[in-house]
């Protein structure tokens, strides 16, 4: 029998990250905010760089990002 292995999504989470998941899952600041238990400001924030997302958050951002087939892929 074998087992199987879970891949598990970890990033670290800046501006452009943030911004391009919450983009990809649809949502605007205020769904995301909701989502995560944030302030709407909270998101803002995030996505223009002036704080990033602390550790819980992050994991719970990678969990969302696993589940919705989230992948960031740097344009040039």
């Amino acid at each position: 029998m074998t087992a199987k292995r879970r891949v598990v999504y970890e990033t670290e989470w800046d501006a452009a990250k943030v911004k391009a998941l919450r983009e990809h899952l649809g949502l605007t600041q205020q769904q995301l905010a909701e989502e995560l238990g944030v302030r709407q400001q909270t998101i803002s924030e995030w996505e223009v760089g002036i704080y990033a997302p602390r550790r819980s958050t992050s994991k719970y951002l990678n969990l969302i990002a696993e589940r919705a087939g989230f992948t960031y892929k740097v344009k040039k």
